[in-house]
């Protein structure tokens, strides 16, 4: 049985927001369509090539990975059990360098372009949910979730390996004579990555707050999605810009899953194991309550795994002269405190 496990940001977060100035605020969130700017500054957008996805340069900063004790506590009124919320600890400070990430979930258009081009198979089946007794269809595939979708819905029924082996797609376009990228190659995002990308600078359970109330407005989940997914963007960007980082579908990361924070990466890097390991996923998606939208929430599931809840977003690792240059200054720094005042 497939336990959903829940992590929340707690203590003090320090943040370097060079992304954008005074303002964290993207310009989606200000009703400002957003525009790529040239260069590789925080908040910069890019594409690499015409079947890439659109990403997004994350700014370097700090942050503290775990939840505190007041944080477990509400998750355990919401929903969670103890034992769901166990492996939230213990809190550690986590220092990242600047990197990208894809602005909306991995589309299913852009995966047809991905299968058109390989022939990579669908796979053996796709699960209804990832609850206990959930029944694996032989005919589920990312074509037939069980669902309508559109060309920009997240795609769904993809393994932890499907998304390696679009990431090697890409890799391999990039690789092409005539490729202008000077970045490092596409990859899955680490754990640390993706939480300190959905939180955005904030330190509430939720990136809009700590208001569960107001989830219709930022995400799709159980109470407004009506059984399925929906095409990205449609709710509002994070203060980085990006968009459905919750709700919509599970995104798959590269780490490793551990029941304990203890010997965690304090670098961004990813969680590794000596044998083969269950994958952390996060997000939540369509499927789930609100309380399961935090940021910090975790799920994990084995690297062959498909559901129809389950998609990937990409990163991407930037030059080393692009993350020298978006170095935070000293006195850009803030510090800003968890909502339980720590």
């Amino acid at each position: 049985m497939k336990e959903i496990r829940t992590l929340l940001l707690s203590g003090v977060l320090v943040f370097a927001i060079t992304a954008f100035g005074q303002d964290t605020k993207s310009a989606a969130d200000r009703g400002v369509p957003a525009k790529a700017t040239s260069g590789g500054a925080p908040g910069t957008m890019f594409r690499d090539c015409p079947d890439c996805p659109e990403m997004v340069v994350i700014p370097a900063g700090n942050f503290i990975m775990g939840s505190s004790a007041s944080e477990k506590s509400w998750a355990a009124t919401h929903g969670a059990s103890a034992e769901s919320v166990s492996d939230e600890s213990p809190q550690h400070p986590v220092s990242l360098r600047s990197f990208a990430l894809g602005k909306y979930d991995v589309t299913r258009g852009e995966y047809a372009a991905f299968i058109r081009e390989t022939g990579y198979a669908a796979g053996d089946g796709c699960y209804d949910t990832s609850f206990p007794k959930s029944v694996k269809r032989a005919d589920g595939s990312w074509q037939n979730p069980g669902f309508r979708q559109t060309d920009r819905d997240p795609v769904t029924c993809v393994s932890w390996e499907d998304a390696q082996a679009y990431v090697s797609w890409l890799n391999g376009k990039l690789a092409q004579p005539g490729s202008t990228s000077a970045n490092g190659p596409y990859r899955l995002p680490t754990e640390s990555e993706w939480e300190y990308a959905a939180r955005a600078g904030t330190s509430t359970w939720f990136w809009w707050g700590d208001d569960d109330g107001k989830a219709a407005d930022f995400a799709w989940y159980k109470s407004n999605s009506g059984g399925q997914t929906h095409p990205v963007g449609s709710k509002s960007a994070n203060a980085f810009g990006l968009y459905d980082m919750v709700g919509n579908v599970w995104q798959w990361t590269q780490d490793c899953y551990a029941e304990t924070y203890a010997n965690a990466p304090k670098d961004g890097s990813a969680s590794k194991a000596a044998t083969d390991c269950l994958r952390v996923d996060r997000g939540s998606c369509w499927l789930y309550p609100a309380w399961l939208l935090r940021s910090a929430t975790r799920e994990r599931n084995s690297a062959n795994y498909r559901d129809r809840i389950m998609g990937f977003r990409l990163a991407k690792t930037l030059s080393p002269d692009a993350q020298a240059s978006q170095r935070p200054p000293s006195s850009r720094v803030v510090d800003l405190k968890a909502s339980d005042g720590t």
